[in-house]
């Protein structure tokens, strides 16, 4: 696989959905000149920082996350005449927010929005690490699972099917061995069906059996809807206050929750940064 520098345009495109994402500046992204912002989430120790070496090669940008003291990685790479700019969220088991960094990869992913978020899993763990696919499938459908560390699946004589696996997901899976460089072109052409709506995804979402459950979670959406007009996700929101996530509560009692719906721009210390991308297929 070859890959060149591109200088990135000069001129954002206006009508792509990153650049309608005034909360993606909220919370500390710059999305001038990228026509699509990709997310990178994954339980740690999964290989996730390998495909994100992989993708974005030396054109990387670190700084922290506003307000916060956790490091947040940026990249960028260009795909198929497109340019992708790819931002790393911490290593999370989950987005129940019982630390900084699942509250900050719970909020990028609700609030921010992405265009895709990639879930890198251990293909030797999958039933631990599919417990953060599942929270991020109930949030956004717009997912690629990048299907890692297939080759110490095998050598422990573990046998993935990964087409039933993404039949059951709904969404595109793609086997990998990120630091051989295994899937890459696979993975990039997956986010790239994903964005452009080639692939039809089907996400896989809990709907509980008791009836009292349903109704609360519906009637609690609906109160959230009314209140906070436009809010993504709704759903998953009443979810986690019927759980009695903290953070949630807070934030609705603070205002931040509109705040972070509403998208309110304030210039991030790192906006202005200058990048080159790795360009792939050109």
């Amino acid at each position: 696989m070859t890959t060149q520098t591109e200088t990135l345009p000069t001129t954002a495109c206006a009508t792509c959905p990153a650049f309608n994402s005034a909360q993606l500046r909220k919370l500390g992204i710059n999305t001038e000149d990228w026509d699509y912002v990709v997310a990178l989430a994954g339980n740690p120790n999964t290989g996730k920082s390998t495909v994100f070496n992989a993708l974005t090669g030396l054109r990387q940008h670190v700084g922290n996350w506003p307000g916060k003291t956790v490091a947040r990685a940026e990249g960028g790479f260009r795909y198929d005449d497109a340019n992708y700019k790819l931002v790393d969220l911490p290593g999370t088991y989950s987005l129940l927010s019982t630390s900084v960094d699942e509250e900050i990869a719970r909020d990028f992913i609700l609030f921010g929005q992405p265009d895709v978020t990639i879930v890198v899993v251990d293909a030797t763990r999958l039933e631990r690490n599919l417990n953060l696919c599942l929270q991020i499938l109930e949030i956004t459908d717009r997912v690629v699972v990048a299907l890692n560390l297939m080759d110490e699946a095998n050598r422990h004589g573990l046998k993935v099917d990964e087409r039933h696996l993404m039949r059951q997901l709904g969404v595109p899976v793609v086997p990998m061995v990120a630091r051989r460089g295994e899937g890459i072109p696979e993975l990039l052409n997956a986010v790239r069906q994903v964005v452009r709506g080639e692939f039809a995804v089907r996400p896989h979402r809990i709907q509980y059996r008791d009836s009292q459950i349903e109704n609360a979670v519906h009637n609690l959406a609906a109160q959230l809807d009314a209140r906070f007009p436009g809010l993504p996700n709704a759903r998953w929101v009443a979810l986690r206050l019927l759980e009695g996530d903290e953070s949630i509560e807070r934030a609705l009692t603070e205002g931040t929750l509109g705040d972070l719906q509403r998208g309110e721009a304030i210039k991030s210390q790192n906006e202005r940064m200058t990048m080159g991308v790795v360009g792939y297929g050109d």
